[in-house]
């Protein structure tokens, strides 16, 4: 059956190590924020505020694109600190027949967060960052 799993935590969680381990050595896609904001000449990370829904549309678009494809597994990595971020994946889910799995990764392993958070703004996003279980 086909599968979307939303891979969701705090910058520096392991997210994005997750997503590709099980991407099956890049066999199923692995959509992002992230990617949005590489630099593809330097692979510099390169966040735009300004330009942080435009990245939120794009992945959202590029995980649509894969499940018209029918592809089998499709992987989104992306922080989903607030429960209503997974919404617009769960609908196109649905609507195209794939399984939903949510998966909260938590920084056990002390992973550094790249990205140039700060400590109050990880404080601000752990304080939203809900679980929300369902039956």
């Amino acid at each position: 059956m086909k599968s979307i799993y939303l891979i969701r935590g705090l910058p520096g969680s392991g997210k994005s190590t997750l997503a590709n381990e099980l991407s099956e050595d890049g066999l199923y896609p692995v959509f992002s924020v992230d990617e949005y904001f590489t630099n593809p000449q330097t692979g510099n990370y390169e966040f735009n505020y300004s330009r942080n829904h435009l990245a939120y549309k794009a992945c959202q678009e590029n995980a649509l694109l894969a499940m018209r494809q029918g592809v089998r597994k499709i992987l989104i990595d992306n922080t989903f600190t607030l429960e209503w971020e997974m919404e617009p994946y769960i609908k196109i889910a649905k609507e195209n027949g794939y399984r939903v799995f949510v998966l909260t990764v938590e920084n056990r392993h002390e992973g550094q967060n790249i990205h140039g958070v700060t400590d109050e703004q990880m404080k601000k996003m752990a304080e939203k960052f809900k679980v929300k279980l369902l039956p």
